[in-house]
Formats: C-alpha cells, structure tokens, sequence
C-alpha cells in the first residue's frame, strides 16, 4: 500500500462521520424552523431515511475504491442520499414537498460536495 493510499484510508471514516454530522445539522435545524423540536424520537424519525440513504451512497463509493474525499465520491454521497431519502419518506408517509427536495439537495450539498471541492482545491494549488 502507498503512503496516498494508507492516507486515503484514514480519510474514509472522517467523511462518512462529516456526512452523518451533515444530515443531522440538516434534519435539527429543520425540525426546529418548522417548530417540531430536536428530540431524540422526533430527529431518528427525520433522519432515518436520508441515513439509509448515506449507507447505500457510502456502499457505491467503496465499491467504487473511492476514499470519500473526493467531489465526484460527493457528488455521488449528495445525490444518493437525497434520492433515497426522499423516497424512503414518501414511502413512509412522512410527504417529500419540492421545496424540501430544493432545500435538502443545496443544505447537504453545501456540507456534502462544499468542502470536498475546497479539499480539492486547496490540494491542487501550487507551493
């Protein structure tokens, strides 16, 4: 193994533990806007599906032999996430509005692909 790989290897859990972290700043902040309260019971029913979701991204990233890092592994977090997320809300009856799905896909791709771009970034820059 590299010293690139050993490294990305480190890197994987931190991201998976900033996208879990992500979700739930998005879910807390939104029960409390909409006057629902950030309770244990209340924030597990919200943020089970968009979970689920980041499970499922996470499985598409490692079978891919991504670290996680990058804006494409990101990219494919954010819209994985989203997608069954929302879907998973639906099926459970929780309702999935438009401008929810607007809101979840710039809040958590703001958390979620932001600061991989700014990585990338940062990394790419001469000196």
């Amino acid at each position: 193994m590299t010293s690139e790989e050993h490294s990305r290897g480190r890197e994987r859990p931190w991201w998976l533990v900033w996208d879990i972290v992500a979700i739930l700043v998005f879910v807390a902040i939104g029960r409390n806007v909409h006057d629902h309260g950030v309770r244990l019971g209340g924030m597990t029913r919200t943020s089970w599906p968009f979970l689920v979701g980041l499970v499922i991204a996470w499985w598409l990233v490692r079978r891919r032999h991504w670290d996680g890092g990058g804006v494409v592994a990101g990219l494919v977090v954010l819209t994985t996430t989203v997608v069954v997320g929302m879907a998973l809300r639906v099926i459970s009856g929780q309702g999935s509005a438009v401008a929810f799905i607007v809101v979840a896909i710039l809040f958590l791709g703001a958390l979620m692909v932001g600061p991989r771009v700014a990585l990338v970034r940062r990394r790419s820059r001469p000196g």
